[in-house]
């Protein structure tokens, strides 16, 4: 297939705002999602582990109802590399989430990626918790990667507005892992993501933005 990053993407459609939630004395069943991204709705809300605070606030949206370009604020970016399943590599610039504050914060309200392709979160051990999609108003895809670099699953989040954080659709690789990389819906195919896939975020490559050259 290639690398091909479909540029359109990454500046044109909505804000990410998964939370992680650590599926921590669960009062109810969390999500599952195979390589075939379906998920089962948790029937009730998960207990949060290590985000406990309910994010409040909405989308800043202009007149004409379209959200406004924001991109993200206070996250720095990194180079990954992505391996297909077919031995194929490329790499692709992403913002960084890897404290409990950015993680928590992810990609809310955001509206504009920047040059980046989207938002890896890493995790300092494998965890098994949940993403949801509150006050987001834009489709995403997601993936996931264990601890070997593997790619566990995939889903497509929708958006949760009008509903309280605690009753918003979980999402679950059912899996362990410790790298999530989001993307604008759709994304993750034409980055080469998918069932025999892996993500590896380069060493080194830290920086404030993304280089020139990234995502060409």
């Amino acid at each position: 297939m290639g690398c091909f990053v479909q540029r359109l993407l990454v500046r044109s459609v909505g804000a990410i705002g998964a939370i992680v939630l650590l599926g921590v004395g669960c009062s109810g069943e969390a999500a599952t999602v195979d390589d075939s991204t379906e998920a089962t709705v948790a029937s009730s809300p998960v207990s949060v582990g290590e985000v406990e605070e309910e994010v409040e606030g909405e989308v800043e949206v202009e007149q004409d109802g379209v959200p406004s370009g924001q991109q993200p604020e206070g996250f720095s970016t990194m180079m990954a590399q992505i391996t297909e399943a077919d031995g194929e590599i490329c790499e692709v610039c992403v913002w960084l989430a890897d404290t409990s504050d950015e993680r928590a914060r992810g990609l809310m309200g955001v509206t504009d990626l920047g040059d980046a392709v989207g938002m890896v979160f890493r995790f300092e051990e494998p965890i098994d918790g949940s993403f949801y999609m509150f006050q987001t108003p834009t489709p995403l895809s997601i993936a996931w990667f264990g601890p070997d670099g593997t790619h566990v699953g995939s889903a497509d989040m929708a958006p949760c507005l009008d509903t309280p954080a605690g009753d918003c659709p979980l999402y679950s690789p059912g899996a362990e892992y410790d790298l999530a990389l989001e993307v604008f819906e759709g994304g993750l195919a034409g980055l080469g993501v998918g069932p025999g896939s892996q993500l590896e975020l380069i060493d080194g490559t830290e920086a404030d933005g993304c280089p020139l050259a990234a995502n060409p």
